[in-house]
């Protein structure tokens, strides 16, 4: 039997918070407003009920309810107390007619709350690494320098290509990586989200179709389907894709993509082997596709100590694979700064394609990465980054297998953790909402997006009490889909 969450009660109060306790009071209400977890017309509890509910004072409740008032979220009836508002309850685009009180877990739903006002320590469903892990004086230090040089330089576009220094720099970087690429060959972008988008629209038409791994990162099947592309997915194994599934339905689809995460695959920081790569390539030349390599978590693989990562472009020298990279994950998620390297003639087409999409890309962010890379500031701070992940990582496993959680395989490496919790993770997120805790359920990492036991765990963001005590509490008594 499954307990009953009342979505009244804000168990995350704290005095020790940033935020004053009107604050907390105001956002945890306004979360769980929009989350349709309280409906419209709800009648709020008195402001002396709710302030003995929370022990807080009347006037901190007078004062939360007034913001919600003057914010549209409740409404006051005199002689009747405060209400949900109905208007503000109503989030559903014109044209869209599902049931507006229905909470549905989506895509959409987890890239909107990963934007919300929750502590990061909430979210072990987010894609990125705690801002405590970061160096903030590290591009701090790098803003302040870009600043002091001309002027003029950061008031105009940037070049089509990239800022030329920066691209220097990424061919030495490349280099390193055994790929070979002149600064010509490379082009910047706002993110890999970005490079992924211009790469889609250059191959493809609608109708066409894009192969996936399965599972995979989720931001771009809703992408490319907004494209009209069909997006299949590709069993994804512990070494790489299922080889004999991507040859026969490569020869069903005749895809013009194929998008692959080679090293710390999201969501399962699994890595693709060498005879895997090979193999891979080979289909890619049979069947007439060409292969993106989404890189975007490089740095964070530690290298030998656990296995050789393969690179598809150090293979292909960038004549049938199109490698993506950037530094939102090691640097700042803020810091938009991705870029694609491939041959002499994609190049120009991805710069002409972005000069027509968004004209150039900004330079100040170039400047930046560039001022990191080329002083080697970069270096050593990866090298933290992957000492810490190491250390974290079995300190976070030992944690999960203490719930029960089944870890089906164990990559060591990469921040990410693919596990198995016996139930319907959709259930689960939806559940976790209910606290402001932020999970990935596994079906949101599938093109066909059918609910699954699996989800996705970030294990740097698995530090706070409350998010493992309502592990233990949700998987005591699992329901099976």
């Amino acid at each position: 039997m499954t307990n009953t969450v009342n979505p009244l009660q804000l168990s995350l109060l704290t005095n020790d918070a940033s935020e004053t306790l009107i604050e907390q009071i105001v956002r945890l209400l306004v979360a769980r407003i929009e989350d349709k977890l309280l409906r419209s017309g709800t009648r709020m509890p008195s402001i002396r009920q709710f302030a003995a509910m929370h022990e807080v004072s009347c006037t901190t409740v007078v004062q939360a309810y007034d913001r919600l008032v003057g914010r549209g979220y409740l409404e006051s009836r005199r002689g009747a107390g405060f209400f949900v508002r109905e208007h503000v309850a109503e989030l559903v685009p014109q044209g869209d007619h599902s049931d507006p009180q229905k909470t549905t877990i989506d895509v959409v739903w987890l890239v909107r709350s990963m934007f919300r006002q929750i502590p990061q320590q909430h979210m072990p469903g987010m894609g990125l690494l705690p801002s405590n892990w970061l160096d903030g004086g590290l591009i701090a230090n790098a803003l302040r320098a870009v600043g002091r040089q001309s002027q003029e330089s950061l008031l105009q576009y940037g070049a089509p290509h990239g800022y030329l220094p920066l691209r220097q720099q990424l061919q030495l970087k490349l280099a390193e990586l055994e790929i070979s690429a002149t600064p010509e060959q490379i082009v910047t972008t706002s993110g890999v989200t970005q490079a992924l988008d211009l790469v889609a629209r250059e191959f493809t038409k609608p109708g066409d179709t894009i192969f996936v791994d399965d599972p995979a990162w989720f931001l771009m099947f809703g992408s490319f389907a907004a494209m009209g592309v069909k997006v299949v997915g590709i069993p994804r194994l512990v070494d790489g894709p299922d080889m004999q599934q991507l040859l026969q339905l490569a020869q069903v689809h005749k895809p013009k993509l194929f998008v692959i995460n080679s090293v710390l695959h999201n969501p399962t920081s699994t890595s693709l082997t060498a005879a895997k790569a090979f193999q891979l390539l080979q289909i890619a030349q049979q069947c007439d596709f060409h292969v993106v390599e989404d890189d975007i978590y490089c740095d964070m693989h530690p290298g030998t100590q656990i296995q050789a990562a393969t690179r598809l472009a150090s293979l292909d020298q960038l004549q049938r694979v199109i490698y993506l990279g950037g530094f939102s994950k090691t640097l700042a998620a803020n810091l938009r700064v991705g870029f694609i390297a491939c041959s002499n003639a994609l190049a120009q087409r991805f710069s002409d394609r972005k000069i027509l999409s968004a004209l150039t890309t900004p330079e100040t962010g170039e400047r930046v990465v560039y001022k990191i890379l080329s002083e080697g500031l970069y270096r050593k701070h990866v090298e933290r980054l992957r000492t810490r992940l190491m250390t974290e990582r079995s300190k976070r496993l030992r944690q999960l297998e203490q719930l029960g959680i089944k870890i089906p395989l164990d990559p060591r490496a990469g921040m990410f953790l693919w596990v198995d919790t016996g139930m319907d993770t959709n259930v689960l997120a939806e559940k976790a909402m209910a606290f402001d805790y932020l999970l990935a359920p596994g079906s949101l990492f599938s093109p066909r997006q059918l609910n699954s036991t699996y989800m996705r765990l970030n294990l740097m963001n698995l530090t706070d009490v409350g998010v493992m005590r309502f592990f233990a509490e949700n998987l005591a008594g699992k329901n099976s889909i």
